[in-house]
């Protein structure tokens, strides 16, 4: 004989008010930037040369070299990009270059105009690489957890807009560039030669 017994009833479905999903959505897009950010030190970090380990750690032929006199430093002395060479210049600028596509110019790149020019190829512009950069490292330091709740807005105030000031101006490192988004235009301006210190022979 088979069962013919009613199926139990489900549970009720779960709802979520609005103000509680914007909060999910807010937190969310919190999480995926905060993984974004971890991506791209993890990233930098496996681009760095292994540290040297302890002296109580080194082979014997590491020991020897140590005491014949003070090891020589290869490595950069500045998580500045101007301080960088080959390498890892080229691993920091990629992973600029991926802020700057994906959240800089997204978000804060406004229209090109005669009064607020811009280049795609800024990467070519050593102005442009050193302030966006600077940028960049405030970002990552201010838009952490540990800077408070007024880490972003002390980012927007003290170090985005003067960066977009200087960066876009009539003058600015783009100033020969696109200034019109219908006529492409790069070209980087020559700076003043160093001038040569008269030394008497």
């Amino acid at each position: 004989m088979s069962d013919t017994s009613p199926t139990a009833p489900g549970p009720d479905p779960f709802r979520v008010s609005d103000e509680s999903l914007d909060d999910l959505a807010s937190a969310l897009a919190k999480t995926i930037a905060e993984v974004r950010r971890h991506g791209v030190i993890l990233d930098r970090l496996g681009s760095e040369p292994d540290p040297v380990p302890p002296a109580d750690q080194q082979t014997d032929g590491a020991a020897e070299a140590g005491a014949a006199g003070p090891e020589k430093t290869d490595g950069p002395t500045s998580v500045f990009i101007l301080a960088l060479g080959g390498e890892a210049y080229a691993v920091e600028l990629a992973a600029l270059s991926n802020w700057v596509n994906h959240l800089l110019l997204p978000v804060y790149g406004r229209e090109i105009s005669t009064t607020r020019p811009w280049c795609a190829q800024w990467h070519e512009h050593p102005e442009a690489v050193a302030r966006l950069h600077a940028l960049w490292l405030a970002w990552q330091q201010l838009t952490d957890t540990e800077a408070g709740l007024a880490g972003p807005s002390t980012w927007h105030r003290d170090h985005l807009d003067q960066a977009l000031v200087h960066l876009r101006a009539p003058d600015g490192p783009f100033a020969a560039c696109t200034t019109s988004p219908t006529r492409p235009n790069h070209r980087v301006l020559t700076t003043p030669a160093p001038v040569q210190s008269g030394v008497a022979a």
